[in-house]
């Protein structure tokens, strides 16, 4: 049962690969380049809408508040420590290591070769740049600070946000959140009871 005002029970496994993929969808959509900080921000307004519309983000990240906004922590790790020689990142085979303050397509891709994501999260990607995607770096860092009431300034440091946060700021109820927690539990036992030994 999720504590709805303690600590965090609902947790979600990152997924490199779709994240990878999901950040390469918002790079073919701004043209193959996009300001790391952009694609950060978008790729969370993408989980975001995710998990209030069906309970589940799409990379299944954790989510921090830095002072430039709400973040995906791993990918933020991924971005800022570049590829790993001894740890291959499938997050590199979509998105360059950063030059500069900016990230780029490692190649053209067909949509076929986004097999991790499903339309519906191609299509919340989409929307996250259709809907943010054109505003310039810093006037959405401003925006997203006003719209989110889950961004708490972490006064120079770093404060999780948790998935009952979002789920809580977009007007899910204590009863719903503990519904989302128990769908979300189900699952993970029905993943493990079929897996074959």
């Amino acid at each position: 049962m999720v504590s709805v005002g303690g600590s965090c029970l609902i947790q979600y496994h990152f997924n490199e690969r779709k994240a990878g993929q999901a950040a390469a969808t918002l790079l073919r959509e701004a043209g193959g380049k996009l300001p790391y900080m952009v694609l950060i921000k978008l790729l969370y307004l993408a989980d975001r809408a995710c998990l209030a519309e069906s309970g589940c983000p799409i990379t299944g990240d954790r989510y921090v508040s830095m002072a430039k906004g709400p973040v995906l922590s791993q990918v933020l790790d991924l971005i800022s420590e570049g590829p790993h020689p001894d740890r291959p990142s499938p997050w590199f085979d979509f998105v360059s290591a950063p030059e500069g303050y900016d990230v780029t397509l490692v190649r053209d891709f067909a949509d076929d070769e986004f097999g991790e994501l499903s339309d519906y999260e191609t299509s919340l990607l989409r929307r996250a740049w259709d809907d943010f995607g054109g505003i310039p770096k810093w006037d959405l860092i401003e925006v997203l600070h006003k719209t989110l009431p889950e961004w708490e300034d972490p006064g120079g440091s770093v404060r999780p946000i948790r998935p009952e946060d979002i789920l809580r700021a977009v007007g899910k109820t204590d009863d719903e959140i503990r519904e989302i927690e128990a769908d979300r539990a189900a699952s993970v036992l029905d993943r493990l009871i079929s897996k074959k030994p």
